[in-house]
């Protein structure tokens, strides 16, 4: 399975299909590293775009947020 992960510089909004064609993106083996990377990103001064997998997943910018803010409460 692969999960490619997408970001931009903080503040950017949602992306669009056609947007997506034009950014870089990351891939990943397990959508664990995909948010574990998505983590990294947004505490590095950017913000982690769009998740989406082989397998269907789509991830946009408030659901990663959502699932990174729901580990992180698992954590303490």
């Amino acid at each position: 399975m692969t999960y490619r992960a997408y970001s931009g510089p903080r503040g950017s909004e949602a992306i669009s299909a056609l947007e997506k064609d034009r950014l870089l993106y990351k891939e990943f083996d397990t959508l664990d590293g995909a948010l574990a990377w998505a983590r990294h990103a947004n505490e590095s001064g950017h913000v982690a775009l769009l998740i989406e997998g082989d397998d269907g997943t789509h991830l946009g910018k408030r659901e990663i947020a959502g699932a990174l803010h729901h580990a992180e409460a698992l954590h303490r």
